[in-house]
């Protein structure tokens, strides 16, 4: 229930109490003047005897902490004993927060309710200082508790300890600033700023449903952080169940492993039962024992597995691990019951078949998350609606379908990554928006989503025309999806920066006077930086220069991936991070500096894939991004970036009617090395058919009456 009379939002973890939870439930719904968030079952702390979790927690502007000891039927038990056992557990949780304690006390007002809704006279049997309630007198009880002196901060930090989220999230080292106005101090007060979940994020963390779950949002928007604490909250709550963790870019193994670690070291006092809860590769391969969730399907049903190579040569090499995949299900005389729980992260980089092996390796109700973001390519065309992905029963009906209930599909809508400039910036270079119309084409246009209400569900509301196709239309982004403190840190103009250099050389010398600077004087951190190569070249040879660079101003610094083991994008001990747009997807930083893209500015074909490189690359940034090239093709995307501040950020063109989509399709559709070449040798083709026409070697009679019509359809379409 996201919304009732009294603002409060509810997520409903696991307590054993269903029915004095809903009775809470709807009874607090129905009080006036109290909002903040209501979780169930949660938080889950770790005590000297062992894990303990609240029935019910309140957190509440106007409330403060409300803590509820839940008794289901009439018997109240020793519910004083009850009462302080809770209010000690979570005060000395709390009281770790230096921030909630003034002195000794804890800023936030801590209140304990027992609510009993089967008791019907509470007043005759309840004790002194000890409030107990039901249905008819939780709004008096409630009355009489206030926190006079709350403010948005103050808030935001008390729900972030209650959520774990400041401990959890805590940079890989201590950040130290000397100066409150220098990038490392902004940097440190907008990290502070987004230690809480939203009602969504909370929703999608801690409700456990039975069968398919699907979590979409933005770049940003939280998808790995949620799955990460996700499968740590279940592996601390189900402790026998055997659950896994996969992704597409290995590089996000090392973060998974440390929130995982950090939320089960918070929840139960325990590092997790690495046996039980695995992070594993998709694929994975025999030659390196690499684990992988593709792998274990073969092994257990005897299957033949397929190697990259093998599958490439097999499938080819754009769906090769497809292949591999729909092989082994179509192969396997039983399906193996493996996992409790699967929860697959960057969905959208996987074919549905891998997502139907995961389905297929999990016992009964099958438990699947899988989390992506439907923008990562920009095309529209996402995955499809699992009815589609996971096929039906013997009867034709669905193996899965979400139905109606949020719970199973869950829309993280706000980026708290990005700030609005960045993610605008991201947007309209990513689709083309202000970029002029080249080659006959109507619209600058390079991609288009196939759904205009998609625009709406990703946080963006129409300020001016209509949002249908063939229409002009002028969208922002809301201050609920794109939240003013993300950028209210720095002037706009510094937030992101366009740069057109000479030559490479020029480009390198000054990114790396300017990542000394952001060492020397901003008080940055080297994991604070990022370097990200977007060009068409292998990454490696272009990002070697910059590597040299930095060793000569003694600035250390590696590739990720060439200069470390494929899983590990930062390094433990101080380095900048240099990386292909590849491996940089999952990560972030707060300074990102994206060179060489003037290689995504214009391209025969495969367009849309190189503005999607730029499209990711600027959204890897949490505060500020530079984006740098060289030559013409940077000229033309700083021109695009202009048009787009002298429209205030707000994205401003005619949606593509059905024909023009499909003709932005063609136009910039991607190509395989294979398809290049065999368009090429097609283009040389036509070139000497028409140079023979020329010649007067090929005339009119030549050709057949069918080959006359099917060039006057062509050149007429």
């Amino acid at each position: 229930m996201e919304a009732n009379m009294s603002g409060i939002s509810f997520i409903r973890g696991r307590n054993g109490k269903p029915a004095a939870s809903r009775a809470l439930e709807e009874t607090l719904s129905c009080i006036e003047g109290i909002s903040g968030e209501c979780f169930f079952g949660f938080p889950v702390i770790a005590t000297p005897e062992g894990k303990y979790s609240a029935d019910a927690t309140l957190v509440s502007p106007e409330k403060g902490i409300v803590l509820f000891d839940l008794v289901e039927g009439s018997s109240l038990g020793d519910y004083t004993r009850r009462q302080d056992d809770l209010a000690n557990k979570i005060e000395a949780k709390l009281k770790l927060h230096r921030e909630l304690v003034r002195g000794r006390n804890l800023i936030p007002p801590l209140s304990v309710i027992s609510f009993a809704p089967a008791v019907r006279e509470v007043g005759r049997v309840a004790e002194d200082g000890y409030p107990l309630a039901n249905e008819e007198n939780l709004e008096q009880v409630l009355a009489d508790i206030a926190w006079s002196d709350c403010n948005e901060t103050l808030y935001r930090t008390t729900l972030s300890a209650i959520e774990s989220l400041s401990s959890i999230r805590q940079s890989r080292l201590r950040r130290e600033v000397r100066n409150p106005d220098s990038r490392g101090a902004k940097l440190k007060r907008l990290e502070e700023s987004i230690a809480t979940l939203d009602y969504r994020q909370n929703r999608a963390v801690i409700e456990t449903v039975d069968g398919v779950q699907r979590i979409r949002g933005l770049a940003g928007s939280g998808k790995t952080i949620v799955l990460a604490l996700k499968a740590a909250y279940l592996h601390t709550q189900y402790p026998d169940w055997r659950i896994a963790v996969t992704f597409h870019t290995r590089s996000l193994k090392g973060q998974f492993r440390k929130l995982i670690n950090n939320f089960c070291i918070e929840q139960s006092g325990e590092e997790p039962d690495w046996e039980r809860i695995r992070i594993v590769n998709a694929w994975g391969s025999y030659s390196d024992t690499q684990p992988g969730l593709y792998l274990e399907f073969c092994r257990s049903t005897g299957v033949h597995f397929y190697s990259y190579s093998e599958a490439s040569l097999q499938f080819g090499s754009s769906k090769a691990f497809e292949g591999a995949c729909q092989a082994a299900l179509e192969s396997a005389a039983t399906y193996p019951e493996l996992y409790d729980a699967i929860l697959v992260d960057e969905a959208q980089d996987f074919a549905p078949s891998f997502l139907r092996l995961c389905y297929a390796m999990l016992k009964p109700p099958k438990r699947l998350v899988y989390a992506y973001d439907e923008l990562q390519n920009l095309s529209g065309a996402s995955l499809p609606p699992p009815e589609k992905i996971f096929g039906t029963d013997n009867d034709g009906q669905p193996l899965v379908s979400l139905g109606d209930d949020e719970r199973h599909d869950v829309i993280l809508k706000a980026c708290y990554r990005n700030s609005r400039p960045v993610l605008v910036t991201a947007h309209a270079l990513g689709f083309g928006i202000y970029r002029v119309p080249k080659g006959g084409m109507p619209t600058g246009l390079v991609q288009m989503f196939d759904h205009p209400a998609l625009w709406h569900e990703i946080g963006y509301r129409t300020r001016e025309g209509r949002l249908v196709k063939g229409e002009r239309v002028i969208l922002e982004r809301t201050e609920e999806s794109s939240p003013r403190f993300l950028e209210d840190h720095s002037p706009i103009d510094d937030i992101i920066v366009f740069k057109v250099f000479e030559n490479e050389a020029e480009q390198t010398d000054w990114l790396v006077e300017q990542i000394k600077k952001n060492l020397e004087e901003d008080e940055l951190r080297h994991d604070d930086i990022i370097v990200i190569d977007v060009s068409m070249g292998y990454s490696e040879h272009r990002l070697r220069p910059v590597s040299e660079a930095l060793r000569r101003l003694s600035i250390p610094s590696h590739i990720a991936g060439a200069d470390t083991h494929p899983d590990i994008f930062f390094t433990r001990e101080p380095s900048v991070t240099l990386t292909s747009i590849y491996r940089a997807k999952g990560n972030e930083a707060g300074m990102v500096y994206i060179i060489n893209a003037h290689d995504c500015a214009e391209s025969e074909a495969g367009l849309a894939t190189l503005r999607n490189r730029l499209f990711t690359a600027i959204t890897r940034s949490k505060a500020w991004a530079r984006v740098l090239g060289y030559g013409q093709g940077m000229a033309d995307l700083v021109s695009e970036f202009d048009r787009l501040k002298q429209h205030g950020f707000r994205l401003d063109f005619t949606y593509p009617d059905d024909t023009l989509l499909e003709k932005l399709r063609v136009v910039h559709q991607d190509l395989s090395p294979q398809e290049k070449q065999r368009l090429g040798q097609k283009y040389s083709m036509i070139r000497e058919l028409l140079d023979a026409i020329e010649r007067g070697e090929i005339t009119r009679d030549d050709l057949s009456d069918e080959d006359k019509q099917i060039l006057r359809d062509f050149l007429q379409s």
